[in-house]
């Protein structure tokens, strides 16, 4: 059967994804100065998931980080305010010959299919000048495209799916809450090798790199399988004790079995073998593993 072609692919708006551009001679050295993953042998046309840290090692985003060029850079932010991001890292620039800018014509839309071209890390750009990238696990297909002046139809549905898969595998998506409460360790984001512990200073590296060399990761991500969306922040309770943070939710769109809802969250990775069943309020969660795939 013949890989589907990206123009065949039926695509949807991922209106909860956003775009910030870095441009300029220095915009490579600004970025591995601030984000927390390792730039030095991302090639043009290759990308990586990454995060921006405040000095206390806390996730003050999380994006995939796309090397378009040898002096431009994207940041794609799912749920995220690339605004606000932009506002933020400009307090960093000094003399640095960096331009941080939204691109306003940019859409981001999605497809659970197969890219045209774009295969693991490595993206395509087509004739039109639209950039895909593999989103997918290497068993389910997932093709998110940048472009100008997109305009694929709005779907609910699919949009809900799409972020139950980002779920599924681990990639966090509280929506409009912040992340800021967790180190990348709590959030497992080692799954995705979205940071490094061994490359140059950036903010919170101190922290991420003695945790890391120290063994002090005490908690992490679980999945679970349950009635009712939960709101991030939830508390996980354990008996009548809370023990951990739900940090996102969705509808499970198929990704969890029988469980019409999926909540990830943050909690201690050693627990008792005879430990009380884990709860939300009165509703019992129902453990599901992480799949994997997502990382680049």
């Amino acid at each position: 059967m013949d890989k589907p072609t990206a123009d065949k692919a039926q695509f949807f708006a991922l209106s909860d994804h956003a775009l910030l551009a870095l441009e300029g001679r220095d915009a490579i050295a600004f970025a591995q100065a601030q984000c927390m993953s390792d730039l030095a042998t991302l090639a043009d046309g290759q990308w990586q998931w990454s995060g921006w840290l405040s000095p206390k090692g806390r996730v003050q985003a999380l994006f995939a980080l796309l090397r378009v060029g040898p002096e431009t850079l994207w940041l794609l932010l799912p749920d995220g305010d690339a605004a606000a991001l932009k506002a933020a890292l400009e307090r960093f620039v000094f003399r640095s010959k960096v331009k941080l800018r939204v691109p306003e014509d940019a859409a981001v839309c999605g497809s659970f299919a197969a890219p045209a071209e774009a295969s693991g890390a490595t993206t395509s750009t087509d004739a039109k000048g639209r950039v895909e990238l593999d989103f997918g696990d290497g068993r389910q297909p997932r093709t998110l495209r940048i472009c100008s002046g997109c305009t694929a139809p709005t779907d609910a549905d699919a949009l809900a799916r799409w972020r139950a898969y980002d779920l599924a595998h681990g990639l966090p998506r509280p929506g409009s809450a912040t992340l800021e409460a967790f180190t990348p360790q709590q959030l497992s984001l080692d799954r995705l090798q979205a940071y490094s512990v061994r490359k140059g200073c950036y903010p919170g590296q101190e922290i991420v790199a003695r945790t890391h060399f120290l063994g002090q990761a005490k908690r992490g991500l679980a999945l679970f399988g349950c009635d009712d969306v939960p709101a991030s922040g939830t508390q996980v309770m354990e008996g009548e004790r809370a023990i951990g943070t739900v940090v996102a939710g969705a509808a499970a769109a198929g990704e969890s079995g029988s469980h019409p809802a999926l909540a990830l969250a943050v909690l201690p990775l050693e627990r008792a073998d005879d430990a009380p069943a884990l709860r939300i309020e009165e509703a019992a969660l129902t453990p599901v593993p992480l799949l994997d795939g997502l990382a680049r």
